[in-house]
């Protein structure tokens, strides 16, 4: 069983960053690929970004230009650098570790199998 912790979450201004960071237990596949997710209240869970084993990112439309989605396969961990905050960033940001996965399908939440408890960003106008 491998376990997802967050971390870096809080309460920012708009404009503001932060860098969210996410340490895997172990890795879970051979190749595996990892992705941040986020559920404001009320809403559904949609994606931010993902990323494969190699290190090549997706990005939601929304957040081009101003997340930056990295990882660290030594240390199985992943990160999200967060700049130019909005309130609609507001939510909960998951972490999530899947099977080998390549373009727009590291944006789809039913690919990835495993998911840590998420750590909540608020930003304030």
């Amino acid at each position: 069983q491998v376990v997802l912790v967050e971390s870096g979450g809080g309460s920012v201004q708009d404009g503001g960053s932060l860098r969210l960071s996410c340490t895997a237990s172990g890795a879970p596949y051979p190749d595996t690929s990892m992705g941040w997710f986020r559920q404001a209240p009320g809403k559904d869970r949609e994606a931010v970004a993902g990323i494969d084993y190699d290190g090549i990112p997706n990005y939601a439309d929304s957040v081009k230009g101003r997340f930056t989605i990295s990882r660290d396969n030594a240390k199985n961990s992943l990160y999200l650098q967060m700049n130019s905050l909005k309130p609609e960033d507001t939510a909960m940001y998951y972490c999530a570790a899947g099977p080998r996965l390549d373009g727009w399908l590291l944006l789809v939440a039913t690919q990835y199998t495993y998911w840590g408890q998420g750590t909540q960003v608020t930003v304030s106008s």
